[in-house]
């Protein structure tokens, strides 16, 4: 697929209005020259493995990663061993874990269409290698949980009138049944130890959720904390089936851990002296372990489960980790781990004597490692006297100030972490551009005082949080702040916009992907399950007050400001921020008489997940740094050269 596009792209001429290559629609974007396609196709070649689940039968794990176009599940047997491929579809799989009770016939997954996040839930059979559906191959299905005894799952699913996530269970091949009608966005979240009881998480914002006890066969309900407006993260049941475990930032800045016992409603908070959150939980018999979020960067700890209190950290490589897991024997914790100059891996902890083992060894295109940047934590003060986080990328042994781009997280509730990024090690390496990536106010892990700073009627405040960055450039020597772009997807798209629309004499060029371009049409066009949920964050746009707010701050009311170049990224089935936003805003602003890039892609959704996608649109991205923020190809190319770029097979 790939080397088909290479001999599309060479046979296009040099410019055209609109083109079509695959299933990619290319409206006045420039043709991508050789020497951009084969360097890009290095590093967007990185893969990175995600755990999945441990085999009950203790031979290895299922991963998912990627060989082909999208990531597919893999079962490895022992660390560092060979993947074997399970499964071959053109979707990308996830949410993969096996049945306790046939762990050798197959396993669970799911798996969407063309980016529209409707997910379906299948049973994989080994034997024969083939899927069968489970759900209603329509609705979207969401927070699997498979009993303890196995066959049998609970999951949230839209159904009945596509908006509110109600309960279901389904046992083995039969039809899922409705176990509990609600009102919103619940989750199921674990199994109690005998089967009987569900917990489930009701979701309002990133700031107010609830936890609550459900039957498993009547769907009667009953809520854990009744009067506590609080947010709960991760949850689960203890093993004697006596308390519950969760997170929580009840009288806390934080999510702390707390035990709850049951009989009692005495919590007890476990993490009182650590000022940050908890955000990843798993329970054993014998052992807890829980990750903290340190500000962008991972810690794992564990603890006994009598003597919870006593926790100690667990010495991993420094990174970000994600999805940890015991296995059934509560002997080893499996986890996610990446890291700015690694992608992501597999790791397994004997919780015997805390031995740390790799399982997993992503490959990086060919490319040395050791040429990656580590990015440095800096702080700037914004217009209200906060300081505002962010990391920052810069070329090895640059010479003179260099370009910036500012790379803004999407969400807004979300957190730019030290994680691996192919496309900014390209910018940095390649292209010799520094990287500032800020979590600006409205940003998760810095506290729910910072997370609400920038709802509703504040929402431009961020923006100004972008604007602080730009004078922050300006002050150090090493950046020139004459040259910065702005990049972001999601809401970090929102900010793009409204970025070059409040400061369009500092910013030479923008990237906005999947970004929202007019609020109140967004709300009255994204899908109707997590339409109440944005309106939360955002306001809601049939009150008329916030209606006039909404539209006065949109990008598309302000887009005669914006001179700047703009490249907009798109996928046609985004459930999200529709296809309309991104439509909306090329047509204004090239109403406008200014210069739009327009990459559309026909079979994604929220961001590209097929290969042969990422790869043409960081191909783009590149030439349009090149041509917009750099003196063109002959200086882009040097930074790489001063450096000591990596060398191409």
């Amino acid at each position: 697929m790939r080397t088909l596009l290479a001999l599309l792209l060479l046979s296009t001429p040099a410019f055209a209005a609109q083109r079509e290559i695959g299933n990619l629609v290319l409206d006045d974007i420039d043709d991508v020259p050789p020497r951009i396609r084969d360097r890009v196709a290095q590093y967007s070649a990185a893969r990175g493995a995600m755990l999945q689940d441990f085999a009950p039968d203790g031979t290895g794990l299922l991963i998912s990663t990627r060989f082909g176009e999208t990531s597919q599940i893999h079962r490895v047997k022992s660390a560092l061993g060979d993947r074997r491929q399970l499964t071959f579809f053109n979707e990308p799989i996830s949410n993969a874990f096996f049945d306790p009770a046939r762990p050798k016939e197959g396993f669970y997954f799911a798996m969407d269409s063309g980016g529209g996040e409707f997910y379906q839930y299948y049973w994989y059979d080994l034997a024969s290698g083939t899927p069968a559906l489970l759900t209603d191959g329509k609705s979207r299905h969401e927070s699997p949980s498979l009993a303890n005894k196995g066959k049998r799952l609970a999951f949230s699913g839209n159904a009945r009138n596509g908006k509110d996530l109600d309960l279901y269970t389904q046992q083995g091949a039969e039809k899922p049944k409705l176990l509990k009608e609600v009102q919103g966005s619940w989750h199921v979240v674990d199994w109690s130890p005998d089967d009987k009881r569900l917990l489930a998480r009701q979701y309002i914002s990133i700031t107010e959720s609830y936890l609550h006890l459900i039957d498993a066969e009547t769907g009667a309900s009953e809520p854990l904390n009744k009067d506590l407006k609080v947010a709960y993260g991760d949850a689960a049941f203890s093993k004697d089936g006596k308390s519950i475990f969760y997170t929580s930032d009840h009288e806390s800045e934080f999510l702390c851990l707390v035990q709850h016992d049951l009989a009692s409603g005495k919590r007890t908070v476990l993490t009182e002296k650590i000022a940050w959150d908890v955000h990843g939980l798993a329970v054993s018999a014998k052992w807890i372990a829980f990750a903290v979020n340190e500000g962008g960067r991972s810690a794992v700890y564990r603890a006994p489960v009598k003597t919870p209190l006593a926790h100690e950290k667990i010495a991993l490589p420094v990174g970000v980790v994600w999805g940890i897991e015991f296995d059934d024997q509560g002997e080893r914790l499996g986890l996610t781990l990446t890291s700015s100059d690694s992608s992501s891996d597999a790791y397994v902890v004997a919780m015997k004597d805390k031995k740390v083992e790799r399982w997993t060894e992503s490959e990086v295109g060919g490319l040395d490692p050791k040429r990656f940047v580590v990015p440095e934590l800096v702080e700037y003060k914004t217009f209200d006297g906060r300081m505002i986080p962010a990391w920052l990328y810069k070329p090895r042994d640059a010479k003179g100030p260099v370009p910036v781009v500012v790379a803004i997280h999407g969400g807004p509730e979300a957190q730019s972490k030290a994680d691996f990024n192919a496309s900014q090690q390209y910018w940095v390496n390649e292209l010799g551009l520094a990287v500032l990536v800020p979590n600006v106010r409205g940003s998760a892990g810095y506290g729910k005082s910072y997370l609400t700073l920038d709802n509703a009627e504040k929402r431009e405040d961020s923006v100004k949080d972008i604007g602080a960055a730009l004078d922050w450039i300006a002050t150090q020597p090493a950046l020139d702040p004459k040259r910065v772009a702005v990049y972001g997807g999601s809401y970090g798209g929102f900010m793009v916009l409204a970025s070059l629309a409040m400061f369009p004499e500092r910013i030479k060029c923008g990237v906005d992907i999947v970004g929202i371009s007019n609020f109140v049409t967004f709300l009255e066009r994204t899908e109707a399950y997590r339409r109440d949920l944005r309106r939360v964050e955002y306001g809601d746009e049939r009150d008329p007050k916030m209606r006039e707010i909404l539209q006065r701050i949109s990008p598309t009311t302000n887009a005669k400001k914006i001179k700047a170049p703009l490249f907009v990224v798109q996928g046609k089935n985004d459930p999200r921020v529709p296809v309309t936003e991104a439509e909306q805003i090329v047509s204004t602003v090239r109403g406008q008489g200014k210069k739009v890039w327009y990459l559309l892609a026909k079979d994604e959704g929220h961001g590209f997940q097929k290969r042969v996608n990422r790869d043409f649109f960081m191909q783009a991205t590149a030439l349009f740094f090149e041509k917009h923020l750099l003196d063109g190809p002959a200086k882009a190319e040097a930074p790489g050269a001063k450096t000591g770029a990596l060398a191409t097979p």
